[in-house]
């Protein structure tokens, strides 16, 4: 685990600091402040309770059961009860950083003071996160209203003892996965179960990571594409400023300067500039207008991500401030559902045109190069199958890209008639992004095989570095081997971020 703690309070987490706690170990605590206004609500939930107050899923079933009233001494049994009952998740688990991710957006809900949780019961999903326990979490039975009621409550049952978890690659009950850390389970009061299963934190969670890396794609997507283009006696007129100033989308001017300074200084594309050629085709010149879109989408997905991760999701709304409790919708996923939908898409285009590139990259009546990037072609068939690959990937993307959010279905008897399916959107989004990265190492390794038969003539500064760097870990092939290990290692790469690393170290940082 990292050393690095960050501390969550009532605004102000970053998606930056989501990754650094779901993906490198960091922990967390909340502030004192976060701490006053959980027990200040506590205190008020309390005394509503003692006093008989009816209060939606504190002293009432849930969903369409709201209308029976549960007596103070079954208060516990009800907190068990929401647990186990919403428990019904099914498929493959999801994996350690989308669980850690889920459980540091739940305390960071949480510490807003909202909920009605209690601080120990907060403070155990603290020492759990922070310990290296991840409860098992399985992907699909979300609707994204309501909340994520199906992740949340697998995840809550192990603060209770029940369920399972992961500790130190074990998969034990969450009883076991308490002890091996020297905690005990927590028994739960009024409220606790709700509070901890009523929120938007799994599709948030997921979402996140999936912004994150799309983010990276698109910078990793305007590197091949330079490298392409170079390969491709391609022109940089297309990348020129005045170009984007009368087209002011800032993705695009963004995508056209990154090209730009990474092709400056190009012998490959001095060599040519009184050729016949008039223009370049679309995947080379409209690579600015496309990656650029694709940039300002993503931007656009970050802006609503970070909202709801600094948001209170929680049905009913306690404030403590007016003695009030507030029954609402902030539960319901269409903001995250429609982001995550657009991120689809938005990933998929980038896939799609650097797979277009791949095939101008292989197809010698395009490129003027050998035929799939090898010598003894016959013999060896080269690239040809990983053109194979990306276009498995991308027709596989067009499917995924298809908009979760604009299904709905009735839940609860029909008292939860519109649901957001923004959970779904956001697995979706995530897949297609590793997808979208699959195809973007195969480029990236056509290019760079392409650059080798250009042994007179140097790339710009910072392809040439992309070059230097891919060649380090890939070498050229010769002749046919197993492709595979090549595209997982680029894949590598390009997730360490030590490619883009190298590249910025050169011409400056990326946008």
């Amino acid at each position: 685990m990292s050393l690095q703690t960050i501390l969550l309070d009532f605004d102000g987490m970053s998606l930056e600091e989501l990754i650094a706690i779901a993906r490198n170990g960091a922990s967390v605590a909340i502030s004192s402040r976060a701490e006053e206004r959980i027990l200040a609500t506590r205190r008020l939930i309390d005394r509503w309770v003692r006093e008989g107050r009816v209060i939606y899923g504190v002293t009432t079933g849930f969903g369409a059961l709201s209308k029976v009233t549960i007596s103070e001494q079954d208060t516990r049994q009800l907190q068990f009860n929401i647990l186990a009952s919403h428990s019904a998740g099914v498929g493959a688990l999801l994996d350690d950083e989308a669980v850690r991710a889920i459980m540091a957006l739940r305390i960071k809900d949480m510490a807003r003071g909202h909920s009605g949780i209690r601080l120990e019961t907060l403070r155990l999903l603290i020492e759990l996160l922070n310990r290296g326990v991840i409860p098992c979490v399985p992907e699909k039975g979300s609707v994204g209203a309501s909340g994520d009621l199906v992740p949340l409550a697998h995840l809550g049952s192990v603060l209770i003892g029940e369920g399972e978890a992961f500790y130190q690659g074990r998969r034990m009950s969450g009883r076991e996965a308490l002890s091996a850390v020297g905690l005990e389970p927590v028994s739960l009061e009024s409220a606790e179960g709700l509070a901890l299963i009523n929120g938007t934190q799994a599709m948030t969670g997921i979402g996140g990571l999936a912004v994150y890396d799309a983010e990276q794609l698109c910078r990793h997507t305007d590197i091949a594409a330079a490298m392409s283009l170079e390969v491709l006696m391609g022109s940089r007129t297309e990348f020129n400023p005045a170009i984007q100033k009368v087209r002011p989308h800032p993705g695009q001017a963004a995508a056209a300067d990154n090209m730009l300074r990474m092709t400056r200084d190009s012998e490959i594309i001095s060599s040519h500039k009184d050729c016949s050629r008039v223009q370049d085709a679309y995947t080379l010149r409209c690579s600015p207008q496309v990656h650029g879109a694709s940039h300002d989408t993503i931007q656009y997905a970050r802006k609503v991500l970070e909202t709801e991760m600094n948001s209170s999701t929680n049905n009913p709304l306690f404030f403590y401030e007016t003695e009030e409790f507030l029954l609402g919708g902030n539960f319901h996923g269409q903001p995250v559902g429609f982001a995550m939908d657009f991120l689809a898409i938005a990933a998929a285009e980038l896939a799609n045109i650097s797979e277009r590139r791949i095939e101008r990259l292989v197809n010698p009546m395009l490129s003027g190069l050998p035929g799939f990037l090898i010598s003894e072609g016959g013999l060896n068939s080269g690239f040809m199958i990983a053109q194979y690959t990306a276009a498995a990937l991308v027709s596989e993307n067009k499917v995924l890209a298809h908009p979760a959010t604009v299904d709905s279905i009735p839940t609860s008897a029909n008292k939860e008639d519109h649901v957001s399916m923004g959970t779904i959107a956001a697995r979706k989004a995530r897949e297609i992004v590793g997808n979208a990265e699959n195809v973007l190492a195969i480029e990236l390794l056509c290019a760079a095989q392409a650059l080798d038969m250009f042994t007179n003539l140097k790339p710009g500064e910072g392809t040439r570095r992309a070059y230097e760097v891919i060649r380090e870990c890939v070498t050229h092939m010769d002749r046919d081997r197993f492709l595979s290990r090549d595209i997982a290692a680029v894949k590598a790469l390009m997730k360490s971020g030590r490619l883009l690393r190298a590249v910025e170290e050169t011409v400056g940082p990326l946008h």
